[in-house]
């Protein structure tokens, strides 16, 4: 295997903890040819991004990344926060619209919230908990991205979905992340859910990022929108006059919410 470059590592590294949930240094040096000391970096690195776990001699997911239970622990996490921001997002929402909404934990906030909205919508999602979520409503039609159902996550992923998003108009695409920085955009862990996420960010005309505080200035192992491709920031996090102007120079426009105020 060639010289690869310490993304390239680390997003190898993810993808072989995702197959087996817990790996050594050794094998890790064995299988890519990387010295066992770049490989501690690597790991240093993916830990302190909340990634995986550290073990003696090697590494391994952390409880939250574990399929089994890592949406109910997402959905859980920072839950005032996640729905301060939905109720922002519904201010984006107009009638009549067609939306997309990934299957994250703030994206099923704000299909709660519409669940009880006098609205006529299309909404387009993978989130099979978000589908269900609005599927009694008089007024939105649902549709369900096809493709395999993630373990635990109540989540669609790979591409088998793709096909129709070719036949859709997208106004708003409403997503969230693990990580958002200015050098990756919006990134996540599951290397299989990016592909997805990213079909569905190209369909869409306009994508408005749902980011608690946690999210802002992390990344994760895979990207699957650049600074580019990104309209909007809802967010609860402290955002510096510096990193604004930022946003501001790539046309991202940045709203706040306080959650004790909501």
């Amino acid at each position: 295997m060639g010289k690869m470059f310490a993304p390239e590592r680390r997003k190898l590294i993810m993808d072989m903890l995702n197959e087996r949930q817990r790996i050594t240094i050794k094998d890790l040096s064995t299988e890519i040819n990387v010295s066992e000391a770049t490989l501690r970096t690597d790991l240093t690195k993916l830990e302190e991004d909340g990634l995986l776990k550290r073990t003696h001699g090697g590494a391994m997911l952390t409880d939250h990344l574990d399929s089994e239970i890592s949406f109910s622990t997402r959905e859980g996490k920072n839950k005032d926060e996640k729905t301060a921001i939905a109720k922002k997002a519904i201010e984006f929402i107009s009638n009549g619209q067609c939306i997309m909404l990934d299957a994250s934990s703030t994206a099923l906030e704000l299909a709660r919230i519409l669940a009880d909205k006098n609205i006529k919508l299309t909404v387009v999602t993978s989130g099979i908990k978000t589908a269900l979520e609005l599927n009694e409503h008089p007024d939105i039609t649902v549709i369900l991205l096809g493709g395999i159902v993630k373990r635990g996550s109540h989540s669609l992923e790979g591409s088998l979905g793709i096909n129709i998003l070719n036949q859709i108009h997208i106004d708003l695409m409403f997503t969230s992340a693990n990580g958002f920085s200015l050098d990756s955009g919006l990134t996540d862990f599951s290397v299989y859910e990016v592909e997805l996420k990213k079909a569905m960010v190209n369909a869409s005309n306009k994508v408005i990022a749902l980011l608690d505080h946690t999210k802002i200035n992390k990344n994760s192992i895979a990207s699957f929108a650049s600074i580019d491709q990104i309209d909007s920031i809802i967010t609860d996090g402290e955002i510096t006059e510096d990193f604004a102007q930022k946003l501001k120079d790539v046309n991202i426009t940045i709203t706040q919410v306080n959650p004790e105020n909501d």
